[in-house]
């Protein structure tokens, strides 16, 4: 063989090896990914062998441009702003049309035309008002899911006044939305966390199930304490909680929270402090956690029975201010974890 061969032959050898490394697609490993959305962070984890913040963040984008009122140029925007709107957006009509479901299951307890009296309080995006019975009475005239309708895409309100808040199941339906882009490029073991709304899918990087923490509902205006309640081992399953111990404020020495009832367009105040409700969709659970915020104990505990495919874990106050707990079944992932 010549030797002008020899180095020609280490030539091909080594760029077969590099082109060969090349088309070796990259081994499976967890990835993270964070950022915010919906005013809040999302924090996802998952098993693939590619980044995928951008289609994470495409995903979310399409569920901002549907369902946030910060968002002038979202679908629900244009809804607020009708009195009468034909909507083809699918992604909100699949949430809007899940809401009146769960509005129906809870007499009324998600409704999500409590806008008006969430901005009110100062819990949306206005500034809190000067709160009369006059401006009570108001506000009951615009507030109540019977009074929007929807046919075929076709929305129309009773009175034009009328506004949609889908801020108690959007964070949830997100979290959905991630979870099945991820499933639809066959990702089986996930994460995915919006706000504190889980979505939970196969196995953590250790191999385990994932464990997730319940906060104890000590009054945190901050975001302060990390103090947990208890700390529950589960997947397949989604997962969402809602209290009155971050998001309130305290004028003339009163506490006003941000969950409103609205029936009666006033905060609520009662003995339940946190509402953890497990359910096959995120979207479900997020809104009867807030649902089951604005019942009470035993309403929601009520709710359950009537629907044992959702289970829940409440903390609530004793007769004596201190914490006590109650899962809602024998089922719940709580007390599968005390067994």
């Amino acid at each position: 063989m010549k030797k002008w061969h020899y180095p020609f032959l280490a030539f091909l050898i080594i760029g077969t090896i590099v082109i060969l490394s090349q088309s070796k697609p990259a081994k499976p490993e967890y990835r993270t990914a964070q950022g915010l959305v919906f005013g809040t962070r999302y924090n996802i984890t998952y098993l693939y062998n590619e980044d995928l913040k951008e289609d994470i963040e495409h995903t979310l984008a399409l569920v901002d441009s549907a369902l946030s009122m910060f968002n002038p140029e979202s679908t629900i925007s244009a809804v607020n702003s009708s009195e009468s709107i034909e909507v083809a957006d699918t992604m909100f009509l699949k949430v809007y049309r899940r809401a009146m479901e769960i509005s129906d299951w809870t007499d009324g307890a998600f409704d999500i035309t409590v806008a008006p009296a969430v901005n009110a309080w100062g819990f949306g995006f206005k500034h809190a008002q000067d709160i009369r019975q006059a401006t009570i009475d108001s506000l009951k005239e615009i507030t109540g899911y019977h009074k929007i309708h929807e046919n075929n895409g076709l929305i129309t309100k009773d009175d034009a006044r009328i506004m949609l808040d889908c801020s108690a199941i959007a964070k949830g339906f997100g979290s959905d939305m991630v979870a099945q882009m991820l499933r639809s490029k066959g990702i089986s073991d996930f994460m995915v966390e919006i706000g504190g709304e889980i979505v939970l899918s196969g196995r953590n990087p250790k191999g385990n199930d994932w464990n997730i923490g319940i906060s104890k509902p000590v009054d945190d205006s901050l975001s302060v304490n990390n103090e947990l309640q208890t700390i529950v081992s589960i997947t397949d399953i989604a997962m969402a909680t809602s209290g009155n111990y971050r998001n309130f404020y305290v004028k003339d020495g009163r506490k006003y929270a941000h969950t409103i009832d609205p029936h009666t367009c006033l905060p609520v105040s009662h003995s339940l402090l946190s509402a953890t409700v497990f359910a096959a969709d995120c979207a479900t659970a997020d809104a009867l956690a807030t649902s089951m915020m604005v019942m009470g104990l035993d309403s929601a505990l009520a709710l359950c029975s009537r629907h044992p495919e959702i289970q829940a874990y409440f903390i609530y106050e004793g007769p004596d201010g201190s914490f006590s707990t109650i899962g809602s079944g024998a089922d719940s992932p709580i007390h599968q974890q005390e067994r």
